[in-house]
């Protein structure tokens, strides 16, 4: 069959034949119709993830969308190494396989499930976001931080703001529900200025972070209170993503003086939490709810796609 084969960490993977899978107890063979480039999937490439492999030759991809030996469309993850997403053919256990309904289309279908159920869990099961509180959405101009935005106002979050570089992807933004935007390509005390006026004297209530670094600071220091003052309600900032930056200063001032708890997105939840989030974000893609833009890529060119830069807010997808 036909794979993107990885043979040397930190290179892009070759466009070439591979084994066919052989099924095992509990598994599946899985006839590919798209799988989704990411980040991750760049990251176990180059050898940086914790999750790199140690053996090579490996396909790439660790999740898409195909269908089982009966017919019916699922989507995938987690196939079994060597084998990966971006091939004719891959092997997965059949617990990590999920069947989808027949109105999204293949490519919506490869695309949206990792940064949705990613958004999805960081506002209901880390922040535990309800109805009527304000949401910002750090690094809201890719493709996760856009969907994060559909999903908090889909939960009901009264007021939600994205702050991003790209300026077209900051104006979609007020297309897919934000209520304000924040460019962060600005001056240190003018960005810590544009926070604070949207944080308003409550602050907001859920910051959703996928940059760190810059970013994260100015936020902070513009919640961070001047003088004593009387606590009315908790900021619950969720730790998702280090785009900006690996680290933060984090000032003494910023926790005595503000109720600010920083969570991290805590790992893998149980089947019980992800198959509900699935269903949850698949249902709200069939009905219009959710939107994520993609562009797809014949399998063969994997080698150029892999080195090209992803356009602010759309998921390049594979398709064997």
């Amino acid at each position: 069959m036909k794979a993107a084969v990885l043979h040397e960490l930190g290179k892009a993977p070759r466009f070439e034949e591979f084994a066919e899978p052989i099924p095992g107890k509990d598994e599946a063979v899985v006839r590919v119709r798209m799988a989704s480039l990411k980040a991750i999937d760049k990251q176990l490439a180059s050898g940086s993830h914790y999750a790199s492999p140690r053996e090579l030759p490996v396909v790439c991809g660790v999740d898409g969308v195909g269908d089982l030996e009966d017919g019916t469309r699922v989507f995938f993850g987690g196939p079994r190494r060597p084998y990966g997403a971006m091939a004719e053919h891959t092997v997965v256990p059949r617990a990590f396989c999920f069947p989808i309904s027949s109105g999204i289309h293949d490519d919506t279908a490869a695309a949206l499930p990792n940064p949705g159920v990613s958004a999805w869990l960081s506002l209901t099961h880390r922040a535990k976001l309800v109805p009527g509180e304000t949401v910002l959405i750090l690094g809201a101009t890719g493709v996760t931080g856009q969907l994060a935005v559909q999903v908090a106002k889909l939960l009901g979050a009264r007021r939600v703001t994205g702050a991003g570089r790209n300026e077209r992807a900051l104006g979609r933004l007020r297309e897919l529900g934000a209520d304000a935007t924040i460019q962060l390509d600005q001056p240190a005390d003018s960005l810590k200025e544009a926070f604070a006026r949207e944080a308003g004297d409550s602050g907001f209530d859920v910051i959703i972070d996928y940059l760190w670094g810059r970013p994260t600071e100015a936020v902070l220091a513009a919640i961070t209170k001047p003088e004593f003052a009387v606590v009315t309600k908790e900021t619950r900032l969720v730790q998702a993503g280090e785009s900006a930056g690996p680290t933060i200063l984090l000032p003494a001032a910023v926790l005595r003086s503000t109720a600010l708890t920083i969570l991290g997105t805590a790992g893998v939840p149980s089947r019980e939490i992800l198959m509900d989030a699935m269903q949850q974000v698949m249902a709200r893609a069939a009905r219009g709810e959710l939107r994520i833009e993609t562009e797809q890529v014949p399998l063969a060119e994997i080698e150029r796609v892999w080195q090209q830069r992803e356009r602010s807010g759309c998921r390049i997808v594979v398709k064997p």
